[in-house]
């Protein structure tokens, strides 16, 4: 099986005012960046000191995850292969919209957003099964790349979502309850026919931050 170190692109100005990102393309904030260092010391001790060495670096093709998933390539001295299927969800009229005023700006949207009917699209964006389908099919294909191997993915908390409940077999009908926090470390082991859940949420590197997205917001 290869492991698979799933991590949440670093903060964003948008995660501190709690704003749907989707496939709207923003940098890090300060405090973003210097989760991305934490992070990236943290793996390459693992890569050059604990015999825990990661084989590729990949990332979405969205700003916030490669600023990220370059810091952490440096680190371990390896390039960022980006990968466009493990991107965000696409929002459409949601994008850019605060959680807390969704349902007056967008309320048809909001309770598409909020009834998580996997089958249903988002106006103008995608549905929680095309993000699923593509997300899985593509980190299935990376996998196959580094059989028995070990790789760094960076992506998005709604990406990481179902990521963890493909691991879990967890419906994507229910409630969010995975945590998603910025920068952490969550590992899942990845085979031909079933995943494995290693450990969700590490954000010990992280002492000491205060994080805007500590759970649920995208």
């Amino acid at each position: 099986m290869t492991e698979v170190i799933i991590i949440r692109h670093g903060e964003t100005h948008w995660n501190t005012e709690h704003r749907l990102q989707g496939w709207c393309d923003t940098d890090l904030n300060e405090v973003g960046l210097e989760q991305a260092h934490a992070l990236a010391k943290r793996l390459a001790h693992e890569h050059h000191h604990e015999n825990r060495h990661i084989d590729q670096v990949y990332s979405s093709d969205l700003k916030r995850a490669y600023q990220t998933a370059q810091t952490v390539a440096t680190a371990v001295g390896l390039e960022v292969l980006v990968e466009p299927g493990i991107r965000e969800r696409n929002f459409g009229v949601l994008e850019g919209v605060k959680f807390s005023e969704m349902f007056e700006e967008q309320p048809e949207a909001a309770v598409i957003w909020q009834r998580r009917q996997p089958d249903e699209d988002l106006p103008l964006g995608e549905s929680l099964q095309a993000l699923h389908d593509r997300a899985i099919q593509t980190v299935n294909d990376i996998a196959r790349r580094h059989p028995e191997g070990r790789i760094a993915l960076v992506t998005h908390g709604g990406t990481m979502d179902v990521l963890w409940r493909h691991a879990t077999q967890s419906p994507l009908e229910t409630p969010r309850v995975a945590k998603l926090a910025n920068a952490s470390i969550n590992r899942i082991y990845v085979g031909e026919t079933t995943w494995q859940l290693i450990e969700w949420g590490d954000v010990a590197h992280l002492e000491g931050f205060t994080n805007a997205n500590t759970g649920f917001f995208r």
